[in-house]
């Protein structure tokens, strides 16, 4: 600056100058920085390793959040005997978040040779091995450490599935339990794959189930067929399981009789499997046990919400109920062209309201209105309340005076309507205010097709006829009934239908 008034220029060079040494330094700092970072990244092997961890981490994370809103959710379920077990299990998940354990469960047909591959895998014998199916009638748990893993390897011993009888099929439940339950599973054969275990292979590996497959029992066949029906195994599984995830073994070899007379157990052929788990445990482990608890809060989570969404639809049923027979009653009181009939009572906006506030969502009664006769038009334009008419006037070929089954049908038209009404609600409510890629109309549509079913139309009559036709029947059954008469009694029948619900 004082520079700045003797000599302008000098100054200004100077600036310059003191500008391209700062810029110098900071380019250098940057270049030496990113030298030594990339040296350093050379220098470590360990670093991707330690990249690897933090994905489970993120994983147990999501996980952890997930049974926060299960929690959340559980409080809104009725059934109490749901509620404990699902928070039972979803504190069981809790715990295995901080576990160390690999579980690695054995799974397959009864009498493929599990147990075997279990005394085999742990060196000692450890269960009861026999032919007959059923040995293995609960989960049993065995240690194992295996060199080179560094995390210890729970073997899950798991009941036969495809077992005959009701104890059969207890056991093959807890068998698919223990499954789904695994960060590994091993699904072991003794031959070329059924279809009634590919399925439940299949549908164990689409859920994100991480599986080897085992052929056991290798001993039984030639080498020609041994090598033939892996190679079926690798090409029927290939879509979900890799042909190196697919292994030949021989947990229990049967005893040799040599052409001299003396007999000799062979050694047991566990090895490839073997190296197969070490292989797969010293990649994924981390991934595996994340993947696993990730899996498991998602699948609790939709338990809870098929409990609850079950819950909501048997509520929002009741509400259908009542105000479709209240509708009746109002269209019985005052009767109106059935197309007019549809803005005025089919669809009742004090209904769209409770339906809604079943699914959290609140709505004023001006908001539930124009919902209303927005569904009400597009049951008109759909040709629905003709449609309507149609199979309820067929139905409802009684025995009575015109002008009552006139009446009849419109009131019984109305609840039909408001019934169609109230189930394409709960499908906008249960979408979180979205009636879907197909609008209005589809649902609409859908709802109306599931309506007019024999069954359905046969039980609603039957309800209608009890609710609505034999009251309307009874309160002109006296033809000299004046107008105003013949008001208070369908009046009192409006209010017997409120106390009832």
């Amino acid at each position: 600056m004082q520079i700045s008034f003797t000599a302008p220029i000098l100054a200004n060079l100077l600036l310059l100058l003191v500008i391209v040494l700062i810029g110098s330094l900071v380019g250098g700092y940057i270049y030496y920085i990113n030298k030594y970072t990339r040296r350093g990244s050379r220098g470590k092997p360990g670093k991707r390793r330690d990249n690897r961890v933090r994905i489970p981490a993120e994983k147990t994370q999501v996980a952890a959040q997930n049974l926060q809103a299960l929690r959340q959710q559980v409080g809104q379920i009725q059934d109490k005997i749901a509620q404990k077990a699902l928070l039972g299990r979803s504190r069981q998940i809790e715990a295995d978040l901080q576990r160390g354990e690999v579980k690695v469960v054995i799974f397959g047909t009864g009498s493929a040779g599990k147990t075997s591959l279990v005394n085999a895998l742990v060196g000692e014998i450890v269960g009861e091995t026999n032919p007959i199916m059923g040995t293995t009638t609960q989960g049993q748990t065995y240690s194992l450490k295996l060199r080179g893993v560094g995390r210890e390897i729970l073997i899950i011993d798991t009941p036969g599935i495809l077992e005959a009888g009701i104890a059969g099929t207890e056991r093959e439940k807890v068998a698919k339990q223990l499954a789904t339950e695994a960060d590994l599973l091993v699904f072991t054969v003794d031959n070329d794959l059924r279809q009634s275990e590919y399925e439940p292979l299949k549908t164990l590996a689409e859920i994100g189930k991480r599986s080897l497959l085992v052929f056991n029992k290798t001993d039984l066949y030639t080498d020609e067929d041994r090598e033939m029906i892996l190679g079926r195994l690798k090409e029927r599984v290939k879509s979900f399981i890799a042909p190196g995830d697919v292994t030949a073994i021989c947990a229990n070899p049967q005893p040799v009789q040599l052409a001299t007379g003396e007999i000799i157990d062979p050694p047991v052929e566990i090895l490839p499997l073997i190296k197969r788990l070490v292989a797969v445990l010293r990649a994924e482990g981390e991934d595996l046990i994340a993947d696993n608890i990730l899996l498991q809060s998602h699948r609790l989570g939709e338990e809870a919400r098929t409990i609850i969404e079950n819950q909501r639809r048997r509520e929002s049923d009741k509400i259908i109920d009542r105000y479709q027979w209240i509708s009746a009653g109002v269209i019985a009181v005052t009767p109106v062209p059935v197309v007019d009939m549809l803005a005025t009572a089919a669809v009742n906006a004090q209904m769209v309201i409770e339906i809604g506030r079943i699914y959290n969502i609140e709505l004023d009664f001006e908001q539930g209105k124009e919902l209303a006769l927005s569904l009400g038009k597009t049951l008109v334009s759909l040709g629905v309340v003709k449609g309507a008419v149609d199979i309820l006037a067929k139905a409802l070929q009684l025995n009575f005076a015109t002008y009552i089954v006139g009446k009849a049908i419109q009131a019984v038209s109305a609840a039909y309507l408001t019934r169609i009404a109230g189930k394409s609600f709960i499908e906008y409510f249960r979408r979180n205010l979205d009636w879907g890629d197909g609008g209005i109309t589809e649902v609409v549509q859908q709802q109306f097709q599931l309506s007019r079913r024999d069954e359905f139309v046969k039980s609603f009559v039957q309800d209608a006829i009890s609710k609505v036709v034999q009251p309307l029947s009874e309160a002109w059954g006296d033809e000299d009934l004046e107008e105003e008469e013949e008001a208070q009694l369908v009046s009192k029948m409006v209010a017997q239908l409120e106390d009832d619900w």
